[in-house]
């Protein structure tokens, strides 16, 4: 039997312009299962009202309706990829917490989905979306929901002050909220925490401009021609904990053996002007930049990618560097597991090791790309990891059997299983339906449902 077509609703924690990895990386998902043809698809991204958008879009983008946002969104996607498959956007509530610097859901967000599409549901930063979830359970809204572990949000609230404290209350809660509310969960990379039902895969490909600019570059070396004209850089969103910690550090406490090496950075955040006053002080040729779009012509004649971030689960940069055809230095690290078939991939464990392979890059020219590895990194290879780990393909009716007699009034141990977690996750919903516990827990007040002019941006009456 041939199998019927599913919907899938791909819920998500950011949406451009706001350039994250939560809200590219869903983005390319929608687009590219549309694609394959076998999935009604639905991308839900976060609405913000004006005030949250001057605090997270760049360049004090800001938009009066969702459709004005769709629209953007759309057009920065036909840039990339061409001709857009068929899927629809839909917008949630949300607004944006400056502590935790990310978008937190503003009520029932499952709600956006009618019961007769809720077929699967894909929750891009689960624990994200369920920590302050109050309303329909997610498995009993969906046939199946799939998690997939976007951020390391564990080493990150390590870094903060009584951070390991924090990490171990966290852990917990996130392997609560991931178990009750999802049926399987696709970890990135072994960099992020072990929750219940997970997997390890890649799910994620390039922006397939990248590959495009990588083909590009054997060519010119075959005709003898120079490729690359400039040496290293890394690009990054400026936030100390994004590799500009142990990038300066390597680069000072090294100084005198690199001192042929000019780097240059490229990035925007909360700690920009900080990291440019460290590296004004460094006596090494270093200059800092604004941030960009990595696929701009500017990146394109550099030869070197350093990137020692240890805090991503698998970096997008990194596989953008290598589709360009560039050589990459990075750390030996289960962020970047994935990448180590990559013959221009070159790992360090050691400071020592680091400067070795960084002077060697800087003297040779990268080995091309294999059509095979370049599909590795594409969205195409990616959606076909995630089809296959999700275990989604089209479902084909088969005929349920009544339970036989002999069963009646035995508990399954499934069945014991399955009542223990309904019994957590009224619990869950129980706390989070108490303003004063989700305060305490850190969700942003007043969150439970939408105030009436995010109702009103959004065309919802009060009642949802």
């Amino acid at each position: 039997m041939a199998g019927k077509q599913q919907y899938v609703a791909i819920f998500t924690t950011a949406s451009l312009p706001w350039m994250t990895g939560t809200a590219v990386n869903p983005l390319f998902r929608a687009a590219y299962l549309a694609k394959a043809g076998n999935w009604d698809v639905t991308l839900v991204v976060p609405w913000l009202s004006k005030w949250d958008q001057i605090l997270v879009y760049p360049n004090k983008m800001k938009f009066s309706s969702p459709a004005e946002q769709e629209a953007y969104v759309r057009w920065w996607l036909e840039e990339r990829i061409g001709v857009l498959p068929r899927f629809d956007i839909k917008f949630y509530p949300g607004k944006f917490s400056t502590e935790k610097r990310s978008i937190l859901p503003v009520g029932d967000i499952s709600q956006t989905i009618s019961d007769d599409k809720a077929d699967i549901a894909v929750l891009e930063e689960p624990e994200h979306l369920t920590w302050y979830h109050h309303g329909r359970r997610w498995k009993t809204k969906f046939q199946k929901v799939i998690g997939v572990v976007h951020t390391n949000y564990l080493e990150y609230v390590k870094r903060e002050k009584n951070g390991y404290i924090s990490a171990f209350i966290l852990k917990h809660i996130n392997s609560w909220v991931t178990d009750i509310y999802c049926h399987k969960v696709i970890r990135l990379s072994a960099a992020t925490q072990d929750v219940p039902r997970s997997v390890i895969c890649n799910v994620h490909g390039v922006n397939p401009k990248f590959i495009e600019i990588g083909k590009l570059k054997p060519q010119q070396l075959c005709q003898k021609e120079q490729a690359f004209f400039k040496g290293a850089y890394y690009i990054g969103k400026m936030v100390w904990s994004k590799g500009y910690t142990e990038l300066l550090h390597l680069l000072h406490k090294h100084q005198m053996e690199l001192s042929g090496l000019k780097m240059e950075l490229y990035g925007s955040g909360e700690d920009s002007d900080e990291v440019k006053a460290s590296a004004e002080r460094l006596s090494l040729d270093i200059r800092v930049y604004p941030g960009r779009d990595h696929g701009d012509s500017i990146f394109h004649d550099y030869k070197v990618f350093i990137n020692p971030s240890t805090t991503d689960v698998v970096c997008t940069t990194t596989a953008e560097a290598l589709a360009m055809g560039k050589i990459v230095i990075c750390a030996n690290h289960p962020s970047n597991e994935f990448f180590k078939r990559f013959p221009n991939c070159h790992m360090y464990n050691t400071e020592k090791e680091f400067v070795r392979l960084t002077m060697k890059a800087l003297g040779e020219d990268p080995i091309p790309l294999s059509d095979e590895l370049r599909h590795e990194l594409s969205w195409e290879a990616a959606t076909e990891r995630f089809v296959r780990v999700a275990d989604i393909a089209p479902a084909v009716s088969v005929e349920q059997k009544a339970p036989s007699s002999k069963y009646f009034m035995r508990i399954s141990p499934e069945e014991l299983q399955k009542n223990m977690e309904e019994a957590s996750a009224f619990f869950h919903n129980t706390i989070s339906g108490i303003e004063a516990a989700r305060c305490v827990f850190g969700a942003i007040p007043n969150t439970l449902q939408p105030d009436e002019q995010q109702c009103k941006e959004l065309g919802w009456n009060l009642q949802g």
